[in-house]
């Protein structure tokens, strides 16, 4: 999102916000949105057989996984600036592959189809795609596995 003339004499603070803003009446994400997202997103993947296990061993406090992705969320739909964590060595030492971020990416775009209108969910797809495919490059990497263009890491079965 480029800035505008208009934004050029505005603080980065002040930026920002107005950034926010342009996204939250483009999309209809709001704070609201994105907490409905994340809970509802995780509910499908702790039930879900190949996803669950893998959060399920990992986490067991819930709530400060949620506070976590509430923040995430924000700044990555809303330019909001909240999360400041890294999460790829988090994610590059899982056991998945391509067939996880596949199951991911699925789970995650129903969440979004249900949750919010049409461009708020493009919106968030357009991210959760990218994310997913930068977290499958770092787990291929930590396993020793450099991908090309248009390759996916999967695991020797």
């Amino acid at each position: 999102m480029a800035v505008d003339e208009d934004d050029a004499s505005l603080s980065p603070v002040e930026r920002r916000a107005r950034m926010s803003a342009k996204i939250q009446a483009e999309t209809g994400i709001d704070y609201e949105t994105i907490v409905r997202v994340v809970d509802s997103f995780y509910v499908r993947v702790q039930a879900d057989d190949l996803l669950g296990p893998i959060f399920t061993q990992r986490i067991t406090n819930w709530k400060p996984h949620l506070q976590t992705m509430y923040r995430f969320w924000s700044s990555v739909a809303l330019a909001t600036g909240a999360y400041s964590g890294t999460p790829m060595p988090k994610h590059m030492v899982l056991p998945v592959d391509a067939t996880h971020f596949d199951r991911w990416l699925e789970l995650f775009e129903a969440t979004v189809r249900d949750e919010c209108t049409p461009e708020g969910a493009d919106h968030f797809l357009a991210r959760a795609r990218n994310i997913a495919s930068s977290l499958e490059m770092g787990v291929a990497s930590y396993n020793g596995a450099i991908l090309g263009r248009g390759e996916r890491y999967y695991k020797a079965r």
